[in-house]
């Protein structure tokens, strides 16, 4: 996805090699124009599914799904992270473990939100390790629903979470990929592998 290419080379800011900060557009300052047009993306990649839900985590994949959700004109969930005093029975619960932030946290999702008629589209900004979107598809299997396929916004390729879904059978969307944030730049992974190629071509 071009547009949102752009957005990451011009406003994303690069930590370390395990790190890139999108804080200007997507997880903290919120731009809508790209929101709307990344929902718009996620709708066309997935224009076969039949979708019933979208499902997210809270804070950050809240602003693309829904998008995503108003563009497919159905309900946007999203699990909780923060234990609720009004959120206690007739819920379904996963912990899952953030790398970024080192904690763990249980995610809940109320029961009468997704039922076994459901067919549930999981967004989310990042992808690394992939425990998010397993915690998810851990809440969409407890409801006996189907998960539809898993879209994400940004995948860390140089880390394990897009095999990690794949191997389990899921169908993951992603729309920019990053192989390497080394030295300080971003590095899109289908760049990254057309380098590679004219490297070996002209070494052989």
């Amino acid at each position: 996805m071009q547009l949102l290419k752009e957005k990451v080379l011009e406003e994303g800011i690069v930590l370390s090699e395990q790190v890139l900060k999108v804080d200007a557009f997507l997880n903290h300052q919120v731009d809508p124009s790209l929101m709307s047009a990344i929902g718009k993306e996620f709708v066309s990649r997935f224009s076969g599914e039949t979708i019933t839900k979208v499902l997210t985590i809270e804070s950050s994949g809240i602003a693309p799904a829904l998008m995503t959700a108003a563009h497919l004109n159905v309900p946007l969930i999203y699990a909780r992270k923060q234990k609720s005093l009004t959120l206690k029975e007739d819920i379904y619960v996963k912990k899952v473990y953030s790398f970024t932030k080192q904690v763990a946290s249980d995610l809940t999702v109320a029961k009468k939100f997704i039922t076994p008629d459901d067919r549930v589209l999981i967004i989310d900004d990042f992808l690394a390790h992939g425990e998010a979107a397993l915690g998810l598809a851990h809440i969409i299997r407890q409801a006996d629903a189907e998960l539809a396929g898993i879209g994400i916004v940004i995948e860390k390729a140089f880390q394990n979470g897009g095999k990690r879904l794949k191997d389990a059978g899921f169908r993951v969307e992603s729309l920019v990929r990053i192989a390497s944030l080394e030295n300080q730049r971003v590095q899109f992974a289908e760049d990254y592998i057309e380098r590679e190629k004219i490297n070996y071509a002209t070494s052989v």
